[in-house]
C-alpha cells in the first residue's frame, strides 16, 4: 500500500521538485489574467521552459514554450536568465484553468516540473492585490495592499527565500512591516529598498498566494543647466542704467525670455530715436519763430502767419504764399 501511494505521488507530481519553485495555489477572478513566476536552478539556464496544463505530471499538455515561434492569444512566456525565473501569463482565466505545471525540458532525463493550482472564482478572489507589478526607488519605500477573505495570519514571502509572518521583519536586508489597514486589507511596507529587493513576492493567507513583482531602480535626477540672461535698459529721460538678470531652468522659457529682452532693447532704441527727433523739432520751432520776422532776406520782410506753416519733427515746411 505504501509503495502504491509513493508511486501515485510521483506520478501525479505532488511529491514536488527541488529544482523549480513557484506558488502553490492562486485564486483568480474569472475573465482576468494572472502572471505566475517559476524560479529554477542555475543548471537550467539554457534549457527550454514551458507551461504544461493538466493534473497529471506525465500526461499534461504543453501550452507554450520559450523556443516556440507561435503566438498564443491565451498564453505568453518569458525567461529572465539573470534572475533565473521564467514567467507565464494566462489570460481570460476560466474554471477550466485549474491545474498547471511550471516545466523545464531536460534532455535525456525526465522533464523537471512544479505543480500549481489556479482556481477561478466568479466573485472576489480569496487573496488579491491592486496590481502585480510594483516599482520603487533605491532607499525609498513601497506599499502593497493585500486583500483577503479568509481568516488567518497574513505573510509576505519572497519566492525561494524567507517570509515575514509577524508585524515586522526583513528580507534580504529590506525592512518589512505588515499592518491591518481595514477590514480584509493588510498593507505590506517595504522600506530601505535596495537592488537586492527586486524580485517576486507573494501575499500569503493560509494556502492561497498572490504573486507580486517588485522592481527597484535608481531614483531619477533632473539637472538642467541654469541659463542667465542680462539686460541693460537705458531710460532716455533720466539716463538711468537699469541692470536686470533673468535666470530660467527651462530652455524653452529662456528663449522666450531672450525674445522679451530683445523686444525691450528695440523699444528702448526707438524711444531714444524719437526723443532725438523731438529735440531737433523743438530747435527748428525756435529758429522758425525768429525766421518769421526776417523771411528770405533782410531787405525784404515778409510776415508769415502760423497757419501758413506746417511743422514736422525734422524741419518746418513753408506753404506757398
Amino acid at each position: 500500500m505504501a509503495v502504491h501511494l509513493s508511486f501515485l505521488l510521483i506520478f501525479t507530481g505532488l511529491a514536488g521538485s527541488h529544482s523549480i519553485t513557484t506558488v502553490s495555489k492562486v485564486s483568480v477572478k474569472a475573465g482576468e489574467e494572472i502572471t505566475i513566476p517559476c524560479l529554477y536552478d542555475s543548471k537550467y539556464i539554457n534549457n527550454v521552459k514551458y507551461l504544461c496544463k493538466g493534473y497529471y505530471r506525465f500526461s499534461c499538455s504543453t501550452e507554450i514554450r520559450t523556443d516556440s515561434q507561435s503566438i498564443s492569444e491565451k498564453f505568453s512566456i518569458s525567461d529572465d536568465k539573470i534572475q533565473k525565473i521564467f514567467t507565464v501569463t494566462i489570460k481570460d482565466v476560466t474554471n477550466k484553468d485549474t491545474d498547471y505545471w511550471c516545466a523545464v525540458e531536460d534532455i535525456g532525463r525526465l522533464d523537471d516540473k512544479k505543480y500549481f493550482q489556479l482556481p477561478a472564482t466568479g466573485g472576489t478572489p480569496s487573496v488579491s492585490v491592486d496590481r502585480q507589478e510594483i516599482t520603487g526607488f533605491k532607499g525609498g519605500n513601497i506599499n502593497i495592499n493585500c486583500y483577503y477573505r479568509n481568516f488567518g495570519v497574513m505573510k509576505w514571502c519572497k519566492l525561494g527565500r524567507s517570509c515575514v509572518t509577524g508585524s515586522s521583519g526583513s528580507i534580504d536586508g529590506t525592512g518589512v512591516t505588515i499592518s491591518e489597514s481595514g477590514p480584509g486589507v493588510s498593507t505590506v511596507t517595504m522600506s530601505g529598498l535596495r537592488t537586492e529587493s527586486s524580485g517576486w513576492y507573494s501575499c500569503v493567507k493560509e494556502d492561497i498566494q498572490m504573486p507580486v513583482h517588485v522592481t527597484v531602480t535608481d531614483r531619477p535626477t533632473t539637472t538642467t543647466p541654469a541659463m542667465t540672461r542680462s539686460l541693460t535698459t537705458l531710460t532716455t529721460r533720466s539716463l538711468t542704467i537699469v541692470s536686470a538678470s533673468a535666470v530660467n531652468h527651462n530652455p524653452v522659457s529662456a528663449d522666450q525670455a531672450l525674445i522679451t529682452v530683445q523686444g525691450e532693447q528695440q523699444r528702448a532704441e526707438k524711444g531714444r530715436i524719437i526723443s532725438h527727433n523731438n529735440a531737433r523739432g523743438l530747435m527748428w520751432r525756435v529758429m522758425w519763430k525768429d525766421y518769421k520776422v526776417l523771411c528770405l532776406s533782410s531787405s525784404q520782410r515778409v510776415e508769415v502767419k502760423d497757419e501758413d506753416v506746417t511743422y514736422s519733427s525734422l524741419a518746418p515746411v513753408l506753404k506757398k504764399l
